[in-house]
């Protein structure tokens, strides 16, 4: 990993451990979702209803820092196991725990140990029991292959200094069939990397979103298939938070069992 992008990892790293104390300490704030500073947009679009933030813990609320619902797509099921990446203060964990019912499970993983212990806290104030948070990078997920039946995100694919790696180790821990439902920020295809950072920060969600082609190839390349990527609503001038949906093939292949970098080695994101 070059020395750009371990500064990069450090900064987010930063920015959403202050974000979970701000939450601890009843001090509101959020990073994609507005609040860590003046010049962080608010992405969430007001994508989640009433109905699902009121049946959670406020903290959980509080320290949502997406950029959508990616539940609103992810058509869970009773029994189902689920992986949350970048999970953050909870919850989507929490909304998936009850969607796929006592016989599912939910993982969600951070590299934040400030969010994973305000998670934790959400979890046991929630009295959810069919859920696991992990400490680990999403370029590195620890778990082992062919586990999950559905992975989902909320706006930190974009975080990533190593999004190749984050594909791979979805399309890896997905079992044969499994599909992703994901909220994350994708750049309209005429924009630049110049012109993408000119719009919003690194941490922010907005310079280091792809494009909508080049996310297309990326999960092309890492074997995933039924890709589609639609656009809510407007992050920034010609940027969007968008709903993307891919498949694992049912006679997928998985040619490596555990990831290539340990989990104290990797990437980011949460």
């Amino acid at each position: 990993m070059s020395e750009q992008a371990r500064e990069l990892r450090e900064q987010v790293r930063e920015r959403y451990a202050q974000a979970a104390v701000r939450v601890s300490t009843g001090a509101v704030a959020s990073c994609c979702g507005g609040g860590c500073s003046s010049e962080v947009p608010d992405l969430t679009g007001g994508l989640y209803d009433e109905g699902e933030r009121s049946s959670l813990p406020a903290e959980a609320v509080l320290a949502s820092l997406g950029c959508g619902n990616p539940l609103a797509v992810a058509e869970l099921r009773e029994g189902e196991t689920v992986l949350d990446l970048g999970s953050g203060g909870g919850i989507d964990v929490l909304l998936s725990a009850r969607r796929v019912g006592p016989a599912g499970k939910v993982y969600g993983l951070d590299m934040t140990e400030e969010m994973l212990a305000l998670a934790q806290a959400n979890a046991e104030k929630a009295g959810a029991t069919n859920v696991d948070f992990l400490k680990g990078h999403i370029e590195a997920i620890p778990l082992p292959a062919n586990r999950v039946d559905v992975i989902i995100s909320n706006c930190v694919i974009n975080l990533s200094v190593d999004k190749p790696a984050v594909f791979a180790e979805m399309f890896r821990v997905l079992k044969p069939g499994g599909r992703l439902g994901i909220s994350d920020v994708v750049a309209e295809d005429q924009l630049t990397a110049a012109e993408r950072a000119e719009r919003g920060e690194y941490t922010g969600c907005i310079a280091g979103a792809l494009s909508f082609a080049e996310y297309r190839a990326g999960l092309a390349e890492a074997g995933f298939t039924g890709i589609e990527i639609t656009p809510t609503h407007e992050a920034a001038e010609n940027m969007h938070s968008a709903i993307v949906r891919a498949t694992k093939p049912e006679d997928a292949v998985v040619r490596r069992e555990l990831p290539l970098v340990s989990s104290t080695e990797g990437g980011c994101c949460g």
